[in-house]
């Protein structure tokens, strides 16, 4: 752990970070190589694994979808973890909106799952292994789909006073807070397909 803070650190100090060329995506990016090529120098072989564009759903896929969907979250909610081995949490919920049409006109959907600070950034997955229901009711026995839906990066929350407020989710628990909310359980996802605008930006960094 503290080999991968020291990476994590390097990599903040030298402005590694890469943010989404819209300012209204919260979304940024960070080149792993170098920082695993840091922890070889270093006799430390940092174990990950990765995901790839294939499981980003293309237009066929997002068209088999029904309006609710199991998923699955994957995070650290309030900080809890495998803490022995370096592992996250995984929570359980569905889509709370029809993942095809852009909630509020953005390229978002919401999830009905428990949204705790140490959630935001979490990948949020449909994962069937073994069989699934299609939105005509047939059942696929033996088939299996894993799709990445979205990013986790926001929640409405009531306040104590009554009002309801979207707030970021915070990527670790706060210790204080001058006001108090209660999450009502919904999450803000950022559709996975922004993710993809990232592209160009790595084709401009490797042609220099």
């Amino acid at each position: 752990m503290k080999m991968i803070g020291c990476v994590w650190a390097m990599a903040s100090r030298y402005g590694m970070w890469i943010m989404h060329p819209s300012a209204d995506v919260d979304l940024c990016v960070l080149p792993t190589n170098p920082l695993l090529e840091a922890a070889k120098k270093n006799g430390k072989h940092l174990f990950y694994r990765h995901f790839d564009n294939t499981i980003i759903p293309n237009e066929i896929q997002k068209e088999s979808l029904d309006a609710v969907e199991e998923i699955n979250m994957v995070g650290y909610p309030n900080g809890l973890w495998y803490s022995i081995n370096n592992m996250p949490i995984i929570r359980k919920g569905i889509t709370a909106t029809n993942y095809n049409i852009d909630y509020n006109g953005k390229k978002e959907f919401l999830i009905d799952a428990a949204c705790f600070p140490g959630s935001s950034g979490s990948p949020v997955l449909i994962c069937n292994v073994g069989g699934y229901r299609d939105k005509q009711g047939n059942l696929k026995w033996g088939s299996s789909r894993v799709y990445l839906l979205g990013i986790l990066y926001a929640g409405p929350q009531l306040t104590v006073t009554g009002d309801i407020q979207i707030v970021t989710i915070p990527t670790a628990q706060q210790r204080a807070m001058s006001v108090s909310h209660i999450p009502n359980n919904l999450g803000y996802i950022i559709k996975s397909e922004r993710i993809l605008d990232f592209i160009p930006i790595f084709e401009r960094l490797i042609n220099k």
